[in-house]
């Protein structure tokens, strides 16, 4: 019995798509595994890697970094390869002076790679939480303070002042009238400060006032100050969170100063011109020699 007309052109179509489905996956070369060493150009035989693009990539501005994906590719890749055709053309062309810009360059930047790794076994969770019990083990509760003032530029002027206020003036009415600084306009609010944040004089008579309280006038470098002591509150120990970054600079700055003095004493150092004019540092014509 002869199949029907539909199923043979149906069977038909079928070889023919696997057919053509075979021969594109004959013709199209096996993909290689993309890694940072697959070849994207060369230049008179110098490769240029996918890897160097990356890189490149990642040491622009952010705002470079969010342009499509294609602009950026043709555009890092177009880069690098007028650089190795710039770079290339160089050879055995650069002066001495470019030379030695060259080696301190790479100097330099050998230098921040391996600053960089001590850095990040220096800052750790555990090594800023050693840090911080180590700051505050022997913190003790201090007292701040909330306060206010008035800067005038006389002792005359502040007192007279000061009997407006014991009339019924209000304080900050009074510092929006007649202060000189730029707490003024807040009614001289000065917000919250600690021990050692103002100059002594000022310091001295905060702490021996009580709140509510007005005293003055007191005599700093900066004039003449009425001051009113708004309250006073019990200083707290701060959370981690809050000098994380202060302690994690700290760590970093030990970690490296230490490494750094382990590798020098380590190294053998001589130092043939430590006795060389000073003066020289200035001479940059020895460069073009």
């Amino acid at each position: 019995m002869a199949p029907d007309q539909e199923t043979v052109i149906m069977a038909k179509m079928t070889t023919f798509l696997g057919a053509v489905a075979l021969s594109a996956l004959m013709a199209a070369p096996l993909r290689a595994e993309t890694t940072a060493e697959t070849v994207v150009a060369t230049v008179n035989g110098t490769e240029i890697t996918l890897g160097q693009m990356i890189a490149t990539r990642a040491s622009l501005p952010p705002q470079y970094q969010q342009l499509p994906d294609d602009v950026l590719f043709n555009g890092i890749l177009d880069q690098l390869v007028q650089q190795t055709a710039l770079a290339q053309d160089t050879e055995g062309k650069l002066t001495k002076r470019q030379e030695i810009q060259l080696a301190n360059d790479q100097r330099s930047a050998i230098s921040a790679f391996a600053l960089e790794a001590i850095v990040k076994t220096a800052v750790t969770d555990a090594a800023l939480q050693a840090a911080y019990d180590e700051k505050f083990k022997d913190f003790k509760p201090g007292t701040e303070y909330h306060a206010a003032h008035i800067l005038v530029d006389s002792e005359e002027k502040a007192n007279e002042i000061k009997k407006q206020i014991e009339g019924g003036v209000l304080f900050a009415d009074a510092a929006k009238t007649h202060g000189t600084d730029g707490t003024a306009a807040s009614g001289g609010d000065l917000g919250w400060f600690g021990p050692g944040m103002m100059v002594k004089p000022f310091e001295d008579a905060v702490t021996a006032m009580k709140a509510g309280e007005m005293k003055g006038p007191v005599k700093t470098d900066f004039g003449f100050h009425l001051i009113q002591l708004i309250e006073t509150r019990e200083a707290g120990k701060p959370a981690l969170d809050d000098v994380r970054d202060e302690l994690a600079a700290e760590l970093e700055q030990k970690a490296v100063a230490a490494q750094v003095e382990a590798l020098t004493k380590a190294a053998k150092v001589e130092k043939p011109g430590a006795a060389l004019d000073p003066a020289l540092l200035k001479d940059e014509t020895l460069l073009d020699k």
